[in-house]
């Protein structure tokens, strides 16, 4: 669950002139990137037939992707970053035309960072069911609609299996890493278990070995926020004017989301009982500005993303399990062979360190115990302290 903040990363929250620009006017039926809309600086892979774990088929798919650096003549010196819940293919590169927003990675992806673009190939795609370019419930169907409800349940495990194919077309046979924190650790921990001889490195940031229960409950009071706003229609919204799509629903489950992602600490000290208003808090017509806060990126959420694919991805990750039909976690977690760093945040509610204190405990080849990076953000830690998550990146890369 997860970007840009998860992915809206900046601690202040100040309104920038590209937040403005997102927020005018009245927030459209749908957030997804549709065809016909500028590419910006995605690019796109198209494959054939598709079958789910579940036995559902997709008859065609794409998946959208960026890329930085050059790929070698070896072709070994490639690294597969994987986002979280709400992020996308933009790791890094400024909001504008064909973006919503800025890259969500760009202090830790870049020449000279931590991932070396001077030195790395750097691959990111849109998972499989998101919103930015790669095939989802915001796609149209061969019956010439939109997929909406029909769009098939996918699992983290699905999701990797068209990375798979998105690898064999760029010809990369082995990745010199696959990063990827939050929903996306849940991906790379998949990488290193369903494919350890096409993994040489593997990241596994503020990532659980398997969704628990309470977990299962956050999610499911969210995708219950979007599913009861009337506007929602059982999915078929897409032909909605603006400001007529399920978008109180989608800010909700977002506003609901935000609250796993950060710290009481953070919260507390940044916002305390300030109010946001000339009239008594002991009165009506103001508010706290922790609730303006909360309003404001459930509001920018809207505008970049669906609601039909939050719900196809927060299902998907309460399939994850890595010990699923494998005998159990530890023997799952066994099969890794890559050299695997395991970070958490020592503030994380949503995915707290246990989780990771237990893949790091199953994996034989850690580069250390897990590394716990002290932060009062909360899960979305391994967005923002960019110095610390920088460091340990560079030591597994130097690996």
């Amino acid at each position: 669950m997860d970007w840009q903040t998860s992915e809206d990363t900046v601690p202040s929250a100040p309104v920038t002139e590209a937040d403005a620009r997102l927020l005018r006017g009245r927030p459209p039926a749908t957030g997804a990137w549709r065809d016909g809309d500028p590419d910006g600086e995605r690019r796109f892979a198209a494959f054939g037939a598709f079958r789910t774990e579940g036995g559902e088929q997709l008859p065609a798919y794409r998946l959208a992707y960026e890329t930085w650096g050059t790929l070698n003549d070896r072709r070994d010196n490639a690294v597969l970053i994987l986002h979280a819940l709400t992020g996308d293919s933009h790791v890094r590169g400024p909001a504008g035309s064909g973006h919503a927003t800025a890259g969500w990675w760009e202090d830790i992806v870049g020449p000279g960072a931590a991932i070396d673009t001077d030195r790395w190939f750097v691959v990111a795609p849109n998972m499989l069911g998101g919103c930015q370019g790669s095939t989802g419930p915001a796609s149209i169907a061969p019956d010439g609609y939109e997929w909406a409800a029909r769009f098939p349940y996918l699992t983290v495990r699905d999701q990797v299996q068209a990375q798979v194919a998105l690898a064999d077309a760029l010809g990369i046979t082995q990745w010199g890493a696959v990063i990827g924190g939050s929903m996306g650790g849940m991906h790379a921990l998949e990488w290193g278990i369903m494919h350890p001889d096409r993994v040489a490195r593997l990241g596994v940031l503020a990532a659980p070995p398997v969704t628990t229960a309470d977990q299962v409950a956050l999610n499911s009071v969210q995708t219950e926020a979007i599913r009861m706003d009337p506007r929602f229609v059982g999915g078929e919204y897409y032909d909605a004017q603006a400001g007529d799509g399920p978008h109180r629903g989608l800010a909700l489950a977002r506003r609901m989301a935000l609250l796993n992602y950060r710290s009481p600490t953070e919260l507390n000290q940044r916002f305390q009982r300030s109010w946001q208003s000339g009239v008594s808090p002991l009165g009506h017509g103001g508010r706290f500005a922790v609730e303006s806060y909360l309003d404001f990126h459930g509001n920018k959420f809207t505008r970049r993303f669906d609601a039909n694919s939050y719900i196809t991805l927060v299902e998907a990750m309460n399939s994850h399990d890595v010990g699923r039909d494998r005998g159990g976690i530890e023997d799952a977690l066994a099969r890794v062979t890559a050299a695997t760093l395991v970070l958490g945040i020592d503030s994380d509610r949503l995915f707290p360190v246990e989780g990771q204190h237990r893949i790091a405990a199953g994996i034989r080849n850690t580069i250390d115990d897990t590394v716990v990076i002290t932060s009062d953000f909360g899960h979305d830690g391994f967005l923002i302290e960019t110095d610390a998550v920088s460091r340990q990146l560079r030591r597994l890369l130097a690996v």
